[in-house]
């Protein structure tokens, strides 16, 4: 469930920012940092939309997949868990690169995108422990057998 927290907190910053960017909200509010021309500059676009829509599109996807595994038919699928762990992964991949443009590309920061880049950075801790977890699940059961 705390993935799932994460992925909804997640979701509700990239709307956000995905609201500014296509013009519904007409000024951010940033207490710190440059968010504005973060979200101008070219780089706030990846193949034609805006990467906070991209983001939704992730925050959405991890939210599904997360709660899926708070359910008993799916909390063992080794598939779905797997998905849960390369998802994030790639999101923390993705959010560590922005990261890299808003220091040393675009020379300004976004709060709300470091925000969202260390929930995805915390998703994928989620994943990992949730992994061995069920690693360490199964091979105590398989030594009790």
């Amino acid at each position: 469930m705390l993935a799932a927290l994460l992925a909804l907190v997640g979701l509700l910053i990239a709307t956000y920012l995905t609201l500014f960017k296509i013009g519904v909200i007409g000024q951010l509010v940033c207490a710190v940092g440059s968010c504005e021309t973060v979200q101008t500059s070219k780089w706030a676009t990846f193949i034609g939309l805006p990467v906070a829509a991209w983001g939704i599109g992730y925050y959405v996807a991890v939210l599904a997949v997360a709660v899926g595994l708070t359910t008993e038919r799916w909390e063992q699928a080794r598939g779905l868990q797997l998905a849960f762990l390369v998802l994030t992964a790639w999101g923390a991949l993705f959010s560590l690169w922005l990261t890299y443009l808003e220091l040393f590309v675009i020379h300004a920061i976004c709060q709300w995108c470091v925000v969202s880049a260390i929930l995805a950075v915390a998703l994928f801790v989620v994943a990992v422990m949730d992994r061995k977890a069920i690693s360490h699940e199964a091979s105590v059961m398989t030594s009790e057998a």
